[in-house]
């Protein structure tokens, strides 16, 4: 039998027909997500965003919270962080695990942070030898006309170092394929608004992130100047939010203002005008929290952004704080099986063994030389990538003095393994100028000021010529202009012509009793050849040749007569090494050097001679306690006796403590001294404060009057000794036989 449809069923089925292809669609729809999507098991519960603010060394309080969250088993989706906070949710994101992280924060040091240049004793020679000009303040870049000075009191390069230490260096890595999603927060100086990093390389964002105006120079990102996001969005609850979070953890270190007894000079209005800035920006974001959020505020009292020396006692703090909110954090926690789950997908992987480097790049170069700069890398291709290693070799490379900045990336180039080694050269280079003082007094007549001026002029040409002026203008007044050339980019062999003009008193003693005093006038030309060289320092050989005169300025008459104009000139070899760990207060290291001038009739001078003078100095150090050795000796080399316009002139602090400087004045010294010092304190910029004594023991043969000490002559020396911001500073007392003493007073080393 036939079954007829009528024609009012046929809507009928035609809605029917459409029911069933939606019912298919779906089921396919379904089947397809099944097979693309994989369950994820916390679908059920709230993504958790961690919000870490910035504010120095009381960031380590972080640390301690991140150490709550985890014992209660409370995950973290998404991270954003300021400054201190960056550093630790950086860390965290990348899969640090809380041992390892609160272990290398714990190393920190403020040194570590504020101190830029390579360890002295890889520095070029000539550059250790500023060390004994007490220079002030910062080195002006001049261009067209006009000083400018740094951007920053310190690049930043110690600060990365220690950055990639906590997360390496990732290259141009997407921050939402961390191990947990992260946003650093910077602040754009150009335009005062704020910057999240979400890619990039991370410790230069982290860098970025906590630039403090003033103290660090500005980081270049994407040709972005950028500074600590505290100025913008100290608390990025905003940003956090914009990840996709539901829950906001937010840790608000707080940004106390400075009280008005502590507003006390420029560096004191600075930062209160950003702690000001920090905190107004802070309270915004702190009204945006909602009910189910969560605020965590460490009580920090006292402790500033800059205890990086008691990081361990703030860990402890941000830990108190977490605890005190367990329960209310606690009904955020996974079990312990879902936790470990999550976990285990952020925990860092395992590194893989090093791959070999192919090939070391520079870019940023425009003026210096590529040569000159791979002398000074230790990184060798051919062999895996030694972290450390290359962050020395960026140091060493900053401290030539070429660059505002330095730092490097690595870089697949068709299957080779690059390291590309970035420098920003300085911007008000090419041309340098420093002004110096020098201050000092024996409270016995004898107060002499010393001002200095130097200006340097550097890759003049493609092999790295450098032309420098130094003047000096009070007791001695002096000009010295040197032409440094090296024979190749980054070579050891260089020569060196000069010119110097100088005029210095010349005392005569009897006894300790002044007799007279000549203003001495050299005027002389040079020229030198020689090699630098880490391993041998430096040795130069050169021909000099000039006119010195002696005129009398106070002393009687009668020895006018010895007023008198010399013809000089002969050959000089000098030889140096100096591998002292400080030029103001060495701890560790030694330093030794020889000087030998051949002066010679045939070569234009009066009189024939050669005289030899050589000085060793080697510091130890324990703790606090430090012990130097030296070593001064001087005298004639063959049958001809010294002249009386060179003899060796002796004494003052430090060189037979109690006689008057240039006291003792003879054909030969001999000379030994030991020195205790005492560290009492240590500062984050400056080297600290000293106390110690000083034994010393000499002789000096052949006097010019008969009336000298002569023999053995023994000495000592109490002293505290200081480093400023306008340089050393020594206060002694000496005493010598005979009833010689003096006090001493010197701004710069004596």
């Amino acid at each position: 039998m036939v079954q007829r449809f009528c024609p009012e069923q046929i809507p009928f089925l035609r809605r029917a027909a459409k029911a069933g292809c939606l019912f298919f669609s779906l089921l396919l729809s379904l089947s397809l997500e099944a097979q693309t999507l994989p369950p994820d098991p916390n679908a059920q519960r709230p993504r958790i965003g961690l919000v870490l603010s910035g504010g120095g060394a009381r960031g380590a309080a972080h640390i301690g919270v991140l150490k709550v969250l985890e014992e209660l088993r409370v995950p973290v989706d998404a991270i954003a962080g300021t400054s201190m906070g960056a550093l630790v949710g950086g860390a965290y994101a990348s899969g640090m695990t809380i041992v390892e992280m609160q272990r290398q924060v714990l190393r920190i040091r403020t040194a570590d942070i504020v101190r830029d240049h390579p360890p002295r004793h890889d520095q070029p020679e000539r550059l250790k030898r500023d060390d004994r000009n007490n220079f002030l303040g910062p080195e002006f870049g001049v261009k067209d006309g006009e000083l400018s000075l740094p951007k920053g009191a310190v690049s930043g390069i110690g600060l990365e170092a220690l950055l990639r230490g906590f997360v390496g260096s990732t290259g141009g890595t997407n921050f939402d394929t961390l191990p947990i999603p992260l946003r650093v927060i910077a602040t754009n100086i150009e335009t005062g608004q704020m910057h999240v990093l979400a890619s990039g390389d991370l410790a230069t964002a982290l860098r970025a992130s906590i630039s403090i105006p003033g103290l660090l120079a500005p980081a270049e990102v994407d040709d972005l100047m950028l500074v600590d996001g505290g100025l913008t969005r100290n608390l990025p609850v905003d940003v956090v939010r914009q990840m996709g979070v539901d829950i906001v953890i937010a840790v608000n270190l707080g940004t106390p203002l400075l009280r008005r007894d502590q507003v006390t000079s420029v560096l004191g209005v600075t930062a209160q005008m950003i702690n000001v800035l920090t905190e107004q920006n802070v309270q915004a974001s702190l009204a945006e929290l909602t009910q189910r959020d969560v605020l965590i505020s460490p009580e920090l009292g006292d402790f500033a952004s800059s205890d990086f020396d008691h990081m361990a006692d703030i860990v402890g703090v941000g830990e108190a704080a977490a605890r005190a909110l367990a329960p209310r954090l606690a009904r955020l926690a996974l079990s312990e099986s879902d936790y470990a789950a999550v976990r285990d997908r952020q925990r860092r992987a395992a590194d893989e063994p090093s791959m070999p480097i192919d090939e070391i790049r520079f870019t940023g170069l425009k003026r210096v030389s590529p040569s000159a700069l791979q002398s000074g890398v230790h990184t060798q291709v051919g062999r895996p990538l030694d972290a450390a290693v290359l962050d020395a070799d960026l140091q060493r490379i900053f401290g030539q003095g070429d660059f505002d900045h330095v730092g490097y990336h690595l870089l697949d180039d068709a299957g080779k393994r690059v390291v590309v080694i970035d420098v920003e050269e300085k911007a008000s280079g090419p041309d340098y100028l420093r002004f110096g003082l020098g201050l000092s007094n024996d409270f016995a007549g004898n107060a002499h000021f010393q001002a200095l001026a130097s200006y340097r002029r550097t890759w003049l040409n493609a092999r790295g010529a450098e032309w420098r002026t130094d003047v000096k203008l009070g007791r001695v007044n002096q000009l010295a202009s040197e032409f440094f050339q090296p024979l190749k980019a980054g070579g050891s062999l260089f020569v060196a012509p000069s010119v110097d003009l100088e005029q210095k008193p010349f005392d005569v003693f009897d006894g300790r009793n002044r007799v007279a005093r000549f203003s001495r006038q050299t005027g002389q030309l040079s020229v030198d050849a020689g090699l630098q060289s880490k391993w041998l320092g430096e040795a130069r050989l050169g021909l000099y040749r000039g006119h010195r005169s002696y005129r009398l300025d106070t002393g009687p008459s009668s020895l006018a007569s010895a007023d008198e104009a010399i013809n000089i000139g002969g050959a000089r070899l000098r030889l140096s090494k100096d591998q002292l760990d400080s030029g103001r207060f060495p701890r560790n290291g030694y330093a030794a050097s020889l000087d030998v001038l051949a002066s010679r009739p045939a070569l234009g001078a009066r009189d024939g001679y050669t005289r030899w003078e050589t000085d060793v100095v080697a510091a130890f150090s324990r703790g606090q306690h430090t012990l130097q050795l030296a070593l001064h000796a001087g005298g004639a080399l063959g049958n001809n006796a010294l002249p009386a316009y060179d003899l060796f002139p002796f004494g003052g602090f430090m060189q037979l403590s109690g006689y008057r400087s240039g006291q003792l004045l003879g054909q030969s010294i001999e000379f030994g001294r030991v020195v205790y010092g005492r560290q009492i304190s240590a500062g984050p910029l400056l080297e600290g404060l000293f106390a110690g004594f000083s034994l010393e023991a000499g002789r000096v043969r052949g006097p010019l009057l008969p009336s000298s000490p002569t023999g053995l002559l023994t000495a000592g020396s109490v002293f505290i000794a200081t480093d400023t911001p306008i340089g050393p500073v020594y206060l002694g007392f000496g005493h010598a036989r005979g009833g010689n003493n003096a006090l001493y007073l010197y701004l710069g080393l004596p």
